[in-house]
């Protein structure tokens, strides 16, 4: 899908424009800070300065992972050596022996800020908050390097708003972060709940379907003994199908913790196919017309209701994101090893994301055909619409 590249690309801009920011920020600061006193010690002071903001920028410049333990830590030993160079400066020139001038380092100043927001973004819950106000003190102190004037006392308070305002940047897009990948890990639990209750209708099915095949049997084992052979090899490929169908959704059995005597309901699957297109077809300008290549029969039941799944998940979008589609293609193709489905509109209204509920419709869908084996795809179509592929592998795995 696009978004996601465009997504990488306004990251990368954002790097080299603050990368671009920074280097010119600390040339101003060394430029300035050395003819300022043409001093050892201004030499000295423009080099941790310029070196200080070179380190701020090792920090917020990688991607961090969510919850990083060594960010906090990185940051924290960073403002506390920008606080001692400060105060080393401060110290000198309260005793008479320094006097302060040039800049106080602007660069420094704008990359603390920045390491504040990385910090309360992605840092870990317990050493974030510390490293934060560390590096918010660090860049409120930092005009005290060129005096102690009112005017940089302002601007150390003005400082210390950005540090602020940064870390509440940084927490808001940390809580939504955090809130959807809840939402995520909730879809994901239904979805798992959703097969648990497939698998136990399908087992019950074929289960049923054995005891009354080995009834039958038993009755009229002494008048035909051949239909009694016929019933056992029914009775042995039901039950080979149902071990089958277990070692494929073994990773997605359901909550220990729910009621073991879930409701057995009939299961959808490419058999109503016409009937959801139907339906469909009553509630949209755009009608969606169905296209079946190959035997759709003897499929595996739980490779059926997912197809049946990602049929319906197709027309919700198509029918919710494309209000100007004039038709729908479904195409449902069946090859020697793959089931392969198809849900294509001709819509012409740009989109990004094609599911309903902020991508959470995609993900349970992901999730339910991932879990046999299989491959969902989403995105444009090469002359326009959208188009959601889906495909199952009909064999199953070779056990290790």
């Amino acid at each position: 899908m696009n978004a996601p590249i465009f997504s990488t690309w306004w990251v990368r801009l954002g790097q080299l424009a603050g990368l671009t920011a920074l280097a010119l920020l600390c040339a101003f600061d060394f430029r300035y800070g050395i003819a300022s006193g043409m001093g050892m010690l201004d030499a000295l002071r423009a080099l941790l300065q310029v070196g200080l903001a070179a380190a701020t920028a090792v920090i917020w410049l990688p991607v961090h992972r969510q919850g990083s333990r060594a960010l906090p830590v990185a940051a924290l030993a960073l403002g506390v050596v920008s606080l001692s160079v400060t105060a080393f400066f401060l110290l000198l020139s309260t005793r008479g022996s320094y006097l302060l001038g040039g800049t106080w380092g602007l660069a420094e100043s704008a990359g603390m800020v920045a390491v504040v927001f990385v910090v309360t973004r992605w840092g870990a819950d317990r050493l974030a908050p510390w490293a934060a106000v560390v590096a918010a003190l660090a860049a409120a102190a930092l005009p005290l390097r060129s005096g102690v004037e009112p005017v940089l006392v302002i601007f150390g308070l003005l400082q210390a708003l950005g540090a602020v305002g940064a870390a509440a940047v940084g927490i808001y897009l940390r809580v939504v972060a955090t809130g959807r990948e809840r939402a995520i890990a909730l879809v994901r639990a239904e979805q798992r709940a959703e097969f648990a209750r497939d698998l136990h209708d399908f087992i019950a099915h074929h289960v049923t379907g054995i005891v009354v095949q080995a009834q039958g049997a038993r009755f009229v084992a002494e008048q035909d003994p051949q239909r009694v052979i016929v019933a056992l090899e029914q009775i042995e490929r039901a039950g080979a199908e149902t071990m089958a169908s277990m070692r494929r959704m073994v990773g997605v059995l359901r909550n220990p913790d729910a009621p073991p005597d879930a409701p057995l309901a009939p299961l959808a699957g490419v058999a109503d196919l016409a009937p959801l297109l139907e339906g469909h077809n009553g509630t949209t300008d755009a009608p969606a017309r169905l296209s079946v290549d190959g035997p759709l029969d003897g499929l595996p039941v739980e490779v059926s209701t997912s197809a049946y799944r990602v049929v319906m998940e197709g027309l919700t979008n198509a029918r919710q994101h494309a209000p100007d589609a004039r038709s729908v293609a479904v195409s449902v193709r069946r090859t020697p090893d793959w089931l392969l489905v198809r849900v294509a509109d001709d819509g012409a209204t740009p989109r990004t994301a094609p599911t309903r509920g902020h991508g959470f419709g995609l993900v349970g869908l992901t999730e339910r055909v991932r879990a046999l084996g299989g491959t969902v795809t989403a995105g444009p179509g090469v002359s326009g619409g959208w188009v959601l592929d889906a495909a199952f592998p009909l064999r199953p795995a070779v056990p290790r």
